[in-house]
């Protein structure tokens, strides 16, 4: 299993990740309020392949880790440093002890989404092996830290992102992590709310969807 010791408090949280209010859904986002709030990337069209929006599910291999918030500044990293090389845009965020979800973007023409997982999984592994975390290996001498496949749903439309936005910002209250959304420190939900996309107190009354997005029982 895993192990690693926790980041200190002085780890920085994802409020800020990726540069009229509904109650309870992502105020009816209009594609030119995404445009300009949050990412120049999101390019809304009905082919969102290549260069399209993705919700992803990634998952550790071991459910009862918690390695993935204790050390959220090295999540940040990896993600901004494939960012560097190859450029995506994180349009919603949220980070969970075992899991994350996320809804990227990618470039016009560029539809290697599983080249920039790869990326980002192999570079939070290897600042984790760098604290002097132990991490099991498989027979080929690969490490276990993540599952190996991510589950992922193209977004089809306005509505589908909106769908999903709220998926990610409510599932710290899903997991029972808290008791609203705005309570839990790793997600991009601080960033709608400093955008005027969402208040304060948003709390997916009307927008929760209970659907599976790729999660496993725990």
């Amino acid at each position: 299993m895993p192990t690693a010791t926790r980041a200190s408090s002085g780890s920085p949280s994802w409020r800020g990740w990726s540069e009229g209010h509904a109650r309870g859904s992502v105020a009816r986002m209009k594609r030119s309020e995404i445009r300009g709030k949050l990412s120049p990337m999101v390019r809304y069209r009905r082919n969102f392949v290549p260069g399209g929006t993705f919700f992803f599910t990634v998952t550790l291999a071991d459910r009862r880790s918690s390695v993935l918030v204790d050390h959220v500044g090295l999540v940040r990293t990896a993600f901004r440093s494939v960012r560097e090389r190859k450029f995506f845009a994180v349009e919603a965020i949220v980070i969970l002890p075992n899991h994350l979800h996320a809804i990227l973007s990618l470039p016009p023409g560029d539809s290697d989404f599983s080249g920039r997982w790869r990326a980002i999984k192999a570079a939070f592994t290897r600042s984790i092996i760098a604290t002097g975390a132990t991490i099991p290996c498989d027979r080929r001498g690969e490490y276990l830290l993540w599952q190996r496949r991510f589950w992922e749903h193209t977004i089809r439309d306005d509505q589908d992102f909106e769908r999903c936005a709220n998926y990610v910002h409510f599932n710290p209250v899903t997991h029972r992590l808290v008791s609203k959304p705005g309570e839990w420190p790793f997600s991009s939900l601080h960033r709608y709310v400093r955008a005027g996309i969402l208040p304060r107190d948003w709390g997916g009354d009307d927008g929760a969807d209970n659907s599976n997005f790729g999660e496993c029982a725990e």
